[in-house]
């Protein structure tokens, strides 16, 4: 692991919100994640487990959670199963978790190695009525690999067929999706390393440098600062600040473009989420400021709208109510095209056609209900656009903020984003 060791009194309390949540007599599993094939006798960085990180801070394959807290002994009300080391092993892989370092990360007193699972697992199985299960339930994904925590569905259902099945991933989502202060502190470490890199780009961009040379300019800031690309970046110059999903950043950064940066920080796999848009040559045109303005008041508005109680649809229909204000300002739509505007397709689509934003958290597009309103501590992207293909470029700002009682707190708030601002910095 990169990041320094965390207090493992955040996976102890994880832990006891979601048993606090579970029926009696139940048990629940959690696995890690597959380390997934290349070609050949290639692997890909295996991506830990979202949700077992969250209960137990372990990012290490192969590994286990289980939860019985009514099991008959105390010992069997939270078990850590992980990997055993070898010295094949060591040569090989390197480091794997002692017994003693599982403890100390996920503050679980029983760590079992993994080849002791399935005895264990079968004697508590015979002790609980019901099991939950996990799976990936988030509405959007687009799951065409088994993962092990399937897999292991079909085995409990092989292996226990009069047992309840219950779902975990409604349970997890529910407290995912509303951060604690421990979690705060470890997503504003990634805002901050995302800052960084920000900053220095900003000094780099030039007419002349390619879409990968910011890309490594931006890698640079935030390896050597414990953080790692919290998704794959988006450096788009010119027309490519139209492709919402732009990803080759192959081109030259040419004198007169804008440069759309959506790329930001994970830190201790806590994601960051930035957005900034700015002049290739070190200012706006007239035309580029004033788009640029009206995209960071749509943006404004956004984040003072985020309030507890509000839910994330109505959030977004307001902003694309600021949006049409914004665009029949500058002349892009008409007073007609609102008025005739369908509720679910509203006018503002043609220039501004994604989401307002999402939740964030170990997720980059984090768990949570849409259904559901915003609690204090849910943690939001806000990230409004307009794009013009037409005129070749296009503007979309972000930033990440948490909902709180008192009102929304924007976590970016240090991160430059006024237009004078950004060629001041530019041009030092």
């Amino acid at each position: 692991m990169r990041h320094l060791p965390i207090k493992n009194k955040l996976f102890t309390q994880n832990r006891k919100r979601i048993i606090d949540l579970m029926e009696p007599k139940a048990l629940a599993a959690v696995n890690a994640n597959d380390v997934l094939p290349t070609n050949a006798d290639g692997t890909l960085t295996m991506q830990p487990n979202a949700d077992l990180f969250f209960l137990s801070g372990i990012e290490q394959e192969e590994s286990i959670l289980m939860l019985f807290p009514d099991a008959a002994e105390a010992k069997n009300r939270e078990i850590l199963f992980v990997r055993q080391p070898s010295k094949h092993l060591q040569i090989w892989e390197g480091y794997k978790h002692s017994k003693e370092d599982a403890r100390k990360i996920s503050g679980i007193k029983n760590v079992q190695w993994l080849s002791e699972f399935p005895a264990i697992f079968r004697s508590l199985m015979c002790e609980s009525e019901s099991i939950y299960i996990n799976s990936n339930e988030y509405k959007r994904a687009n799951v065409e690999v088994q993962t092990r925590d399937v897999r292991f569905i079909h085995q409990c259902r092989e292996n226990f067929p009069l047992h309840t099945y219950r779902r975990l991933a409604p349970l997890l989502h529910q407290l995912r999706v509303v951060k604690t202060d421990l979690e705060l502190e470890l997503l504003k470490e990634a805002v901050d390393i995302t800052a960084k890199g920000f900053r220095r780009t900003l000094r780099f961009v030039k007419p002349g440098v390619t879409e990968y040379e910011v890309e490594a300019e931006l890698a640079r800031e935030f390896i050597k600062r414990r953080g790692k690309f919290a998704y794959t970046p988006i450096v788009a110059a010119g027309k490519n600040n139209c492709v919402l999903h732009y990803l080759q950043n192959d081109q030259v950064c040419k004198k007169g473009q804008l440069l759309l940066m959506d790329v930001a920080s994970s830190y201790a796999n806590y994601n960051a989420d930035l957005t900034r848009t700015i002049p290739v040559s070190g200012k706006f045109n007239r035309r580029q400021k004033k788009i640029y303005n009206a995209v960071l008041r749509v943006l404004r508005a956004s984040v003072e709208g985020a309030t507890v109680g509000k839910l994330h649809r109505d959030w977004t229909k307001e902003s694309q109510t600021h949006m049409n204000e914004e665009l029949l300002e500058l002349g892009l739509i008409k007073k007609s095209q609102i008025k005739k505007q369908d509720p679910d397709n509203p006018a503002c689509r043609k220039y501004f056609m994604h989401g307002l934003g999402h939740p964030l958290g170990l997720d980059v597009h984090d768990v949570g209900d849409a259904n559901v309103p915003f609690a204090p501590g849910t943690v939001l992207t806000v990230e409004p656009g307009i794009y013009i293909p037409d005129e070749g470029f296009g503007i979309r700002l972000e930033d990440d903020i948490v909902v709180t009682e008192d009102g929304p707190i924007n976590l970016m708030a240090k991160i430059p984003i006024e237009a004078d601002e950004i060629e001041s910095i530019m041009n030092r």
